[in-house]
């Protein structure tokens, strides 16, 4: 967020738009948790380097899978609200969907 504040919209006030999915959303970061402990164990049991960038490589897929579920749910709820709003809050929500992609793609 950049720190505008943007009253009146469900975001700012506790209702995000992967509410929906939370239980959905907090399975997948259980998982996640477990496949990084997984990677752990294997650096400290001195594995097959190419298997633990096997590893590495589903647990980054993984995570990326759920920073895309985020933004779009943030798309289709956070944003698409402002966007009705318009003026600065359309803006600020703009601003701040990109930015999040912008820190996706690097």
């Amino acid at each position: 967020m950049t720190g505008i504040t943007t009253a009146g919209t469900d975001c700012e006030q506790g209702e995000h738009g992967y509410i929906t999915d939370k239980a959905r959303y907090l399975a997948r970061l259980r998982r996640i948790e477990g496949q990084a402990r997984g990677i752990h164990r294997m650096v400290d049991e001195e594995q097959y380097c190419i298997d633990i960038l096997t590893q590495v490589a589903a647990l980054t897929g993984a995570l990326q899978n759920v920073a895309v579920g985020l933004l779009e749910d943030h798309l289709r709820h956070c944003v698409a609200a402002a966007a009705r709003t318009g003026g600065d809050v359309a803006e600020e929500k703009i601003r701040d969907a990109s930015q999040a992609i912008g820190r996706l793609i690097r």
